[in-house]
């Protein structure tokens, strides 16, 4: 098994006390491919509410201008890990993103939904297909690093436990990921930018490539078909195999610092102010659930096994 310094570095710090160089150093130098895949996923997952999907296809972004909204989602969230949320960076950063969301009257729990991908999309991922699964203070760190986040956001009834807030989380997935129209406009043209990337001879396979890593319940609320098993076996062979060569490979050297990469959308540089949508002046648009959703207290402790208590 290979070694690294940020490994050690990472083993050496508190969870809590260091949460922000332990996130930085796990998602930009230790799983810096495996954090931007999960990314991918994590972002395709919460289209999968409806409720969520609604304000995308109302905004148009996604349809519209889908690798220009990807790219500045991925920058700001790229400016908070890099510089910190509290840094100025940072700050301006969080301000951008609740300006962005301020003209949707969007439901808490859709926002604790979301900030909930981002900390357990990449758990789930390196721990399938890295080079070595995490560690509890890297996932304790990520834990703590979003739940920061969420809080200078405004995002309520943020769960302060790690593992009440995965449950929250299943929960949240069991009882809202269903199939809508809207589910399916986003998905599709999300996968479509996916695909894009690649050289259009491959581009259906990974488009299936995709449905393969997708569980069949969010498959589902897409209305896409499942992945064959063969397929699925495929896949998942093959990042395992890429996992075994990187652990004899030296490690990364640097952090990949994503907010510095050259985008299509962006080929200039950015500001952080001119990312997202052009500031509207129109009054709050509902477009997510009516009913008050459950808080996210409740729905963890009714996902909590009865002989366990906190």
């Amino acid at each position: 098994m290979r070694t690294s310094s940020a490994l050690r570095e990472i083993e050496s710090l508190d969870p809590l006390r260091d949460h922000r160089r332990i996130t930085f150093l796990c998602l930009h130098q230790e799983f810096a491919w495996d954090a931007q895949r999960a990314f991918d996923l994590a972002l395709l997952k919460s289209f999968c509410v409806p409720s969520i999907s609604r304000v995308l296809v109302h905004s148009g972004e996604l349809e519209e201008r889908p690798q220009r909204r990807y790219d500045d989602t991925e920058i700001l969230l790229s400016e908070l890990v890099e510089h910190g949320y509290d840094s100025e960076r940072g700050l301006r950063a969080i301000k951008r993103m609740n300006q962005m969301h301020a003209r949707f009257e969007i439901d808490n729990a859709d926002y604790l939904y979301v900030l909930s991908t981002f900390l357990f999309e990449p758990i789930r991922f390196i721990d399938r297909f890295g080079y070595r699964p995490t560690l509890e203070n890297e996932r304790l760190a990520l834990f703590h690093f979003w739940r920061e986040v969420g809080l200078r956001m405004n995002v309520r009834e943020i769960p302060e436990d790690y593992e009440r807030y995965a449950q929250w989380n299943r929960a949240f997935e069991r009882d809202h990921f269903r199939f809508s129209e809207s589910n399916r406009r986003v998905g599709l043209a999300t996968t479509r930018l996916f695909t894009s990337w690649f050289p259009r001879a491959v581009q259906p396979a990974v488009k299936w490539g995709v449905y393969a890593l997708l569980e069949r319940e969010a498959l589902e609320a897409f209305g896409f078909p499942d992945a064959p098993s063969w397929l699925r076996r495929a896949t998942q062979r093959a990042l395992r195999t890429r996992a075994r060569v990187l652990r004899v490979l030296p490690a990364r050297a640097v952090p990949a610092l994503r907010s510095t990469v050259t985008r299509p959308s962006h080929p200039c540089g950015y500001h952080i102010e001119q990312l997202g949508p052009a500031p509207e002046l129109s009054a709050p648009v509902r477009v997510g659930r009516k009913r008050r959703p459950k808080s996210a207290a409740k729905v963890a402790r009714k996902a909590e096994p009865p002989q366990e208590s906190s």
